[in-house]
């Protein structure tokens, strides 16, 4: 097994995807701060490197079915398996996830005031979430697919600089901020730990939000660490 203590967490993760239960587990980012070295980011969490490198290995001995061949898709294949499996998820979800948050905060925000902020915290990243899925729909996207395909057809034709990396450096921005609030939320709840007691929609929520965070981990590796490196190859 090759030595992956000094390999990127973005890197380990899009070649073995079955790792990324266990990088969760020690809350090692590998989407806005996958460009870290593995062994940096167990010394910066407190980790020992040996132990969480044993269970990847493990993780990635173990894992027998073959993870989605992101690295090898089209930029368009990419986009249009964010769109489909990322950004619905995400329109989808983020009502229910506010309505219900919303009535525990109400009805049991007294007892728990950390809910207060947690309902706070998601009102404010549903609204950026949807700003952010919009700018990506209609500018970033389109002009990946469209460099993409002058690529292929040997077009003439030319993009300043500019026009893809603004785009981009404005969205992983986003990314950032969108996974710095969920990391709050996580510590908050205790990572998404009902307290005894708790009703269902108390308990329900807490699921979604731990549902919603893991599935905002994945969208933003497949955009960072694969979708825009390869639209960046178009310039």
């Amino acid at each position: 097994m090759n030595d992956i203590s000094n390999q990127t967490l973005a890197s380990i993760v899009t070649m073995n995807h079955q790792v990324v239960p266990i990088l969760e587990k020690y809350d090692l980012d590998f989407c806005c701060k996958g460009k870290r070295m593995l062994s940096d980011a167990c010394i910066e969490k407190g980790l020992e490197p040996h132990i969480v490198i044993q269970e990847l290995e493990a993780a990635m001995a173990k894992g027998k079915e073959k993870s989605m061949p992101f690295t090898e898709m089209s930029a368009e294949q990419l986009v249009n398996h964010i769109l489909v499996h990322h950004h619905f998820y995400v329109k989808q979800s983020m009502p229910l996830i506010y309505m219900h948050l919303e009535k525990v905060a109400s009805k049991h925000g007294e007892h728990y005031p950390y809910m207060k902020q947690v309902f706070d915290l998601f009102a404010e990243i549903q609204k950026e979430m949807t700003a952010h899925m919009h700018k990506e729909e209609a500018i970033l996207f389109p002009r990946i697919k469209e460099m993409e395909k002058c690529v292929e057809i040997k077009s003439n034709s030319t993009f300043s600089t500019n026009y893809i990396q603004g785009p981009i450096a404005v969205m992983e921005n986003e990314h950032e901020h969108a996974g710095d609030i969920l990391f709050r939320i996580r510590e908050l709840t205790s990572h998404y730990t009902a307290p005894k007691g708790a009703c269902t929609t108390f308990k329900v929520s807490l699921a979604e939000l731990k549902e919603f965070e893991d599935d905002l981990h994945e969208h933003v590796h497949l955009e960072n660490n694969i979708l825009f490196p390869k639209a960046l190859q178009f310039i």
